[in-house]
């Protein structure tokens, strides 16, 4: 497949590859190149690999970049037709009566690897709500200031004080309608968490769950720690009684690490485990509270 012709771009950045939100990595070169309006698209030699386009350009923008490259483009996922995820989803919208609050941080919004977008492609649009932003108030979201005061709501955070969601679902006198879950890295989660007194409104729960994450293409704190769309899969599951849900959510993540592996993306182990056999590539950090928390990881102690 030829490259796109660079004439018809305004070149912003040469590509050092070094983050997993790029998609591919074994490639002769990449670029990361601005198109008017607001797309950023990232190719490599075998051709446009994705791209970040903000919604108010969405469509007319999806138009231009196939009649400038030739390529056609998946619209749901903003996906080379190539690489298409279209095909593991399920034929219809999975039928459940859980509803689905994520609170998203704003950094994740833009990540192309993020599996929001797959989860929220899986489930009815009224049983999967995205909310973005760092924080939130009764007179900022009434919507959820609301949710968060019912009985039946509850916000998946790990915790000392979190009961384990399969326990308190057989105990509760109130069955579950809502789950919140925070959707970043587990210090920006935390920074949501504890900054936002809404959220210790309802009850708190955890997942005790012995699975591996199948996100292997982002690196994660430790052994246990899973993704959003994971966490939403087995949340669900429990909820619904139904573990066919589970099956179903998670085939779109396999097929997008497939993909990445195939293209030269590397799995990446979770710190804990790259600490405790002496393969983390970084040096210990001098801060105290930082190498305290590298220390915790090694130790398995949660953090």
């Amino acid at each position: 497949m030829d490259k796109p012709d660079e004439a018809n771009f305004t070149v912003v950045e040469d590509f050092v590859i070094t983050s997993h939100d790029v998609l591919f990595t074994k490639t002769p070169w990449e670029k990361c190149l601005f198109l008017v309006p607001k797309i950023i698209v990232i190719y490599d030699l075998y051709g446009i690999l994705s791209f970040i386009i903000d919604p108010p350009f969405y469509l007319s923008s999806i138009i231009v970049l196939q009649k400038l490259t030739g390529f056609l483009f998946c619209l749901p996922f903003s996906r080379p037709q190539k690489v298409c995820l279209c095909p593991f989803l399920p034929v219809h919208p999975l039928h459940i009566s859980t509803r689905l609050y994520i609170i998203q941080h704003p950094a994740e919004e833009n990540k192309v690897l993020r599996t929001v977008p797959l989860l929220a492609a899986c489930l009815p649009r009224d049983k999967c709500k995205v909310k973005i932003g760092r924080r939130f108030s009764e007179e900022r979201d009434p919507e959820l200031s609301a949710v968060c005061q019912k009985s039946g709501t509850l916000i998946l955070y790990p915790g000392a004080e979190a009961a384990n969601l399969e326990e308190y679902v057989l105990d509760s006198p109130v069955y579950p309608s809502t789950v919140i879950i925070i959707d970043g890295t587990w210090s920006q989660a935390k920074d949501i968490f504890y900054k936002n007194s809404l959220f210790r409104l309802p009850k708190q729960v955890q997942l005790k769950t012995s699975i591996s994450s199948q996100y292997v293409i982002r690196m994660q704190p430790t052994n246990s720690c899973l993704s959003t769309l994971e966490c939403a899969a087995v949340a669900l599951s429990i909820l619904e009684k139904n573990n066919h849900i589970q099956e179903t959510l998670l085939r779109p993540l396999q097929a997008l690490c497939s993909f990445q592996l195939q293209h030269g993306a590397k799995i990446r182990l979770s710190k804990e485990h790259l600490l405790k056999n002496g393969l983390y590539p970084k040096p210990m950090p001098k801060n105290k509270r930082k190498l305290r928390k590298m220390e915790l990881l090694m130790n398995s102690i949660k953090i």
